[in-house]
């Protein structure tokens, strides 16, 4: 185009809200030679980002006055379709902007394609920031001004709407935590904390697959059902935590509870045991002339708290020289 605007982006150390370093996109713009933009943007990432989990992005920065873009991209090519929103900023104010993914764009060279495929947050390759003298087929940035410019980014993160619900549920296994607690009577327990070993550590990896879930940041519950059997759901519950309840469970009622919990509050982030009240040695059955009313798993949920998972027990337990 043979514009003569130009910007960089730099680490500011000191420029954050506290004190603290932060980003700052900084140039100036002209519109010389039928200019009348800039922009930075990242590297394509080596692996596409998936956020499909969240409902947006949130940028935390400091104002000045001015309407900005920023561009996502899903492709690797260089002159593609960039899904865009534009965001207005509060002069001298640090302030964080949600953009949600429904409202991102797809544009080219300032011109809506309306072609293009609905905007895909699970494989996000590029960040792109702008200012520019242009909005969208024709129309021009009310805020736009020439000369130079700047705006301190602290971060850009993904954010979920409130009330936040599990984005994803995992069925685990009760006894994870078991195998290597001490003081345990492994003859009380069931089969596969005793052969945790031979079962090449089965639990100890489940284990760490939760692990990997409860670190990732994205709203999970995690349910550790006992022992699972084909009787049909219905029978009475008890939710537990702390990893120390044995007993069996419905595969239906295990999946009516998944899919409970994706809806209720009260388990997000939660990591929890279920069991049926019926001992191994009773058979359940149904009467399907007479079934049991469906259950409110929310007055479950609600009873369940924070932070327990079971690994306390490990966590404070000597460890041996």
């Amino acid at each position: 185009m043979g514009g003569v605007s130009e910007s960089t982006f730099v680490i500011d150390t000191t420029g954050g809200e506290k004190g603290e370093p932060t980003g700052l996109f900084k140039g100036t713009v002209s519109t010389t030679n039928n200019g009348g933009f800039t922009s930075i943007r990242t590297r394509n990432f080596s692996v596409p980002e998936d956020l499909s989990a969240y409902d947006g992005l949130e940028l935390h920065l400091k104002g000045d006055g001015r309407r900005y873009k920023l561009i996502v991209r899903t492709s690797r090519d260089w002159d593609t379709v960039g899904y865009t929103a534009s965001f207005d900023t509060t002069e001298g104010q640090w302030q964080s902007i949600r953009l949600p993914f429904s409202s991102f764009i797809p544009v080219l060279r300032a011109r809506t394609v309306s072609d293009a495929p609905p905007f895909d947050p699970s494989s996000i390759v590029s960040l792109q920031l702008m200012f520019s003298k242009f909005e969208y087929d024709g129309k021009l940035n009310p805020t736009f001004a020439e000369g130079p410019f700047q705006l301190p980014v602290s971060s850009i993160r993904t954010f979920i709407k409130d009330p936040v619900t599990p984005r994803f549920v995992h069925v685990s296994s009760a006894g994870v935590t078991r195998p290597d607690r001490p003081g345990l009577d492994l003859s009380k327990q069931p089969p596969a904390v005793r052969l945790n070993k031979e079962l090449d550590f089965i639990l100890t990896f489940k284990l760490k697959g939760e692990d990997l879930i409860r670190e990732s940041g994205i709203p999970y519950a995690i349910v550790r059902p006992c022992a699972l059997t084909e009787e049909p759901a219905g029978a009475d519950l008890i939710f537990d935590q702390g990893d120390n309840i044995t007993g069996k469970i419905s595969r239906e009622e295990v999946a009516r509870i998944c899919i409970a919990a994706l809806e209720s509050p009260y388990a997000c982030d939660k990591t929890f045991e279920v069991k049926s009240v019926i001992p191994f040695s009773e058979p359940f059955t149904v009467d399907l002339e007479n079934p049991p009313q469906e259950k409110d798993y929310e007055m479950y949920f609600k009873d369940l708290k924070d932070g327990i998972t079971g690994k306390e027990l490990l966590e404070q337990s000597p460890v041996p020289v």
